[in-house]
């Protein structure tokens, strides 16, 4: 059994366009054709650019001048109506999905003084022509985002597509050197350090120019309404990647497991120009063309490699004996050299402890 659907273009086109077209065919003039039909100027180009409807009376001026039937002029310019309604219908739904509040209140976007120049400020965010450009390009995300909805708390491929897209436009602004990934894996021991660090405005700059010696673009972008992307990581060039994180729950145990996180998929997986998203729930997103699966086992390895740079092997049977009080927690953080909190999270991922239990020694972030 086969189906089909109607095509329907998210564009469309004037009556004036046939029109041009006859008229160039013919080598007629505008100021030609508006005499034939007795109008003035201005009525020539309303009737040009769609601006005007094509009546009765016009259209048999149109068959009279031009040829084709009243029916034709009149079914031309019927349905250049009704494309126009639906494809302000698809605008409006498209726009109102972007979440522009956030992405204005965010200052990814200036406030537009009429809404209609909304439309032409997001296809600019995006670098796209129109929505339907808009769409090739995230097809894969939005199949995979309709997929992951469920698991991730209805998170919105539309907003998950604005914070990609914003984590894009602030790594083009950083100069990386060619992406090695023997350096970068042996640069995380530099970064280790900065889990210790309590200020952002202090440890993000440090962990973005050690991660730009070694061909990887940090980025820390505010996820909108509707994006539960805590990271992301992907290939924008040979030689260059992106990690991009969201400070989306605001601690630092989470923070940081999620660039080790991250930085495993980069490190294990290589140059495949993947698209891996983290999110809420550790779910994952992973699109390589059009239709990846989830892959476990990539997961459990970059899991794994996050946990170890955090607590390395040798501190791990220690780690699994600590007493649980603050004191031995304070105390062991400060011996392996990271934050209490991250201790802590991983106490808690291990079960050790309940999620509720010694969260007051992680620190929280604000923006």
């Amino acid at each position: 059994m086969t189906t089909s659907t109607e095509f329907q273009p998210d564009w469309a086109s004037a009556p004036g366009d046939t029109i041009r077209d006859v008229l160039l065919e013919r080598g007629i003039s505008e100021a030609t054709f508006g005499s034939l039909m007795g109008l003035s100027a201005g009525e020539t180009r309303d009737l040009l650019r769609g601006r005007s409807t094509i009546t009765i009376a016009i259209a048999r001026r149109l068959a009279g001048s031009l040829g084709g039937s009243v029916e034709f002029w009149m079914s031309r310019d019927y349905q250049y109506r009704e494309n126009s309604s639906r494809v302000e219908e698809v605008e409006r739904t498209w726009l109102r999905q972007l979440l522009l509040g956030d992405m204005v209140k965010f200052g990814w976007l200036s406030p537009c003084p009429l809404p209609s120049d909304e439309l032409a400020a997001c296809l600019r965010f995006f670098a796209v022509r129109s929505i339907s450009e808009w769409r090739n390009n995230y097809g894969s995300l939005q199949e995979m985002a309709a997929f992951r909805s469920s698991l991730a708390f209805d998170s919105r491929h539309e907003a998950v597509a604005a914070w990609l897209r914003r984590g894009e436009i602030e790594a083009n602004d950083i100069d990386c050197q060619v992406w090695r990934p023997e350096r970068f894996q042996e640069s995380l021991n530099e970064v280790r350090p900065l889990t210790r660090i309590k200020d952002p405005e202090r440890f993000v700059p440090a962990l973005q120019e050690i991660c730009s010696k070694n061909g990887v673009a940090v980025v820390v972008v505010r996820s909108p309404n509707g994006c539960r992307a805590s990271g992301a990581t992907r290939f924008v060039a040979t030689d260059k990647a992106v990690l991009q994180l969201s400070f989306r729950h605001l601690t630092d145990d989470h923070f940081w497991f999620t660039f080790f996180h991250e930085a495993g998929h980069l490190l294990l997986h290589g140059q495949k120009r993947f698209f891996s998203a983290i999110l809420e729930g550790g779910k994952h997103w992973i699109l390589e063309g059009a239709d990846v699966p989830e892959r476990e086992d990539e997961e459990r390895d970059a899991n794994e490699l996050a946990a170890n740079v955090l607590i390395p092997p040798q501190f791990q049977p220690e780690f699994r004996e600590l007493p649980l009080n603050t004191r031995a927690v304070l105390r062991f953080a400060h011996r392996i050299g990271v934050s209490p909190g991250i201790v802590v999270g991983q106490l808690q991922h291990a079960g050790r402890i309940g999620f509720d239990q010694m969260n007051t020694l992680k620190r929280r972030f604000a923006w």
